[in-house]
């Protein structure tokens, strides 16, 4: 893609973002995701391939559909009370609304069925925007909102969300689909906590864009989209290898690494509203998704790919463009020890 025209998209990308969130109008909210939605279309259909095409057809009919039940929702909500103010969605059914189209955005189960088959067709890096950076605005938009939309709707999406996120990726072989239902799941775990506690939201949030980021720039330095691909990297590189499974051991939230620390506080916190019952649900399906990652990590680790290499020097890389990828890793694997520090901060 032109430099210039790539400079423009990825501009508008952190445009529509910033924008909605520093609004507090929703009409200047709704203008911010629909500049999101159009920046990262050209960026989609960037390789030149009819699944790719495919992708940024699904994800533009999804995203419209979303952006027009917020907007619908919002101008039924003025009509009802008067106000265009993002904190006083005080009509019933522009809530219920805001909540479905807002997880329609979002990939929430049960409107999650776009989100495998979009990034199946996108390369690794329109992959990690996706996973990471468009989840922003509307995530804000639901944490500024989460006092006023309904708790059992949210904890019901949420559990659903957990269960299809860990269900869906056990049957995968490629990694875009077990990412995209990874996502699934982690915004599960957030949007239960949403009404009881939105700073550990904000929290989980953060630390599951450090842990997709690093999962997404490591499968980028080796290449690897499937599983037989990724069960080469450990003779090309093995320290990459090696933190490639850490960074599943977090995602799956095993104790020390940072993926544990969300979950362990989300618990806590369910267990304290007297909600047993979900709690026991969310840990039993975050087994699920256990279980797909233990799968790749074994992968990656005990796994020799039966392919002999002509070259005597597989394990040196020549890719040096990935500087923050140590950075990543480490807060992957380090951030448990400073939780009272983080819970200071959010509080």
């Amino acid at each position: 893609m032109n430099p210039h025209a790539l400079s423009i998209l990825l501009s508008s990308l952190a445009v529509g973002t910033i924008t909605t969130l520093s609004s507090s109008h929703w009409f200047l909210a709704w203008a911010g995701l629909e500049i999101n939605t159009l920046a990262i279309i050209p960026l989609m259909t960037k390789m030149h391939h009819p699944r790719a095409t495919e992708s940024a057809t699904k994800y533009f009919l999804t995203q419209a559909t979303a952006s027009a039940l917020i907007l619908f929702s919002t101008i039924t909500n003025a009509w009802a009370t008067g106000e265009w103010t993002i904190i006083t969605m005080n009509d019933n059914t522009s809530t219920f609304m805001l909540t479905i189209a807002l997880a329609i955005k979002l990939g929430i189960a049960p409107f999650h069925l776009w989100l495998p088959d979009v990034m199946q067709g996108l390369s690794l890096t329109t992959c990690l925007i996706l996973a990471t950076w468009q989840k922003l605005a509307p995530m804000s938009l639901m944490i500024m909102t989460g006092h006023q939309l309904n708790t059992n709707l949210l904890i019901t999406m949420a559990v659903l969300s957990t269960v299809v996120g860990g269900w869906g990726g056990l049957n995968q072989t490629q990694m875009r689909k077990m990412m995209a239902y990874s996502s699934i799941a982690h915004l599960g775990w957030m949007t239960l906590i949403l009404s009881f506690s939105p700073n550990l939201t904000t929290l989980n949030l953060m630390i599951y864009l450090m842990l997709t980021s690093s999962m997404f720039l490591m499968m980028t330095t080796l290449s690897s989209t499937n599983i037989n691909k990724l069960s080469t990297s450990w003779l090309k590189t093995p320290l990459l290898a090696s933190s490639m499974m850490i960074t599943l051991m977090a995602l799956g939230g095993l104790p020390p690494t940072s993926g544990f620390l969300p979950k362990w506080l989300i618990l806590q916190e369910m267990t304290k509203q007297h909600l047993g019952a979900v709690s026991t649900l969310m840990a039993m399906s975050a087994l699920l998704s256990l279980f797909f990652y233990l799968r790749l990590s074994y992968a990656i680790s005990l796994t020799t790919t039966p392919n002999t290499s002509n070259s005597n020097m597989t394990w040196r890389m020549t890719n040096n463009q990935m500087q923050i990828l140590p950075t990543m890793i480490t807060l992957t694997t380090m951030m448990l020890p400073i939780t009272p520090t983080l819970l200071a901060m959010l509080n």
